[in-house]
């Protein structure tokens, strides 16, 4: 009787079974989801950003490494969002951005490192325009993260924080690189310590809150 029982459950989930699209593979649905994020950011970029201002920046080389830093640890860190809700693959994903974020650190750090010596120490510790730094690092990564865990929903992780964190990062990383086309002043001490409380900001709250929407 058990074994009719088992028999008629299989033939009732068999029967009543729909079929499951298959996702595609995480490195091309990184890339489509960064597509459509960077042509957005293209997309601000080009009517609203002082081009002029970001030409004379590019003259300095601290500053283009810190922007080519930021951009990878954002891409990479989405790149790696997108194997990690996978079940098969290997946690070690996470540590992909690592190398592109020492990269941005290190951009940022000599620029803040000759901005101390032009400026001085009391200029360099003001808090000044950091303010809006803050507020717009929060307000283009936050609902940039929302968007990547929605996309990201469709693996159903069985590992949701690692994902939320990682994507976090990702998001809050391509908005401080979009700040940089805004941002009328050279990295100050200050700067940098408001851009790494917005970014970690942005991982807390969708580390906490993608963990239960991947979830």
């Amino acid at each position: 009787m058990a074994a009719s029982s088992t028999e008629a459950v299989i033939d009732t989930l068999v029967r009543d079974a729909k079929p499951v699209a298959r996702l595609r593979p995480p490195l091309l649905r990184a890339g489509l989801w960064l597509g459509a994020a960077l042509a957005a950011m293209a997309f601000v970029i080009a009517g609203f950003a002082d081009m002029g201002m970001a030409r004379q920046h590019a003259d300095a080389t601290p500053w283009l490494v810190e922007m080519a830093g930021t951009l990878a640890t954002g891409c990479l860190a989405v790149v790696a969002a997108f194997h990690l809700s996978l079940p098969d693959r290997s946690p070690r994903w996470a540590l992909l951005p690592l190398p592109a974020l020492a990269l941005w650190l290190a951009g940022s750090g000599v620029g803040c490192w000759r901005q101390w010596m032009v400026v001085g120490e009391a200029g360099s510790l003001e808090l000044g325009e950091s303010a809006h730094c803050l507020l717009f690092i929060l307000g283009v990564g936050l609902p940039v993260g929302a968007a990547l865990l929605w996309a990201l929903r469709r693996a159903r992780p069985l590992a949701p924080l690692p994902v939320a964190l990682t994507g976090a990062l990702g998001a809050a990383s391509l908005a401080a690189f979009l700040l940089q086309f805004f941002h009328p002043f050279d990295v100050t001490v200050m700067d940098l310590a408001i851009h790494a409380l917005a970014v970690g900001l942005v991982v807390t709250i969708w580390g906490i809150g993608g963990r239960r929407v991947l979830g």
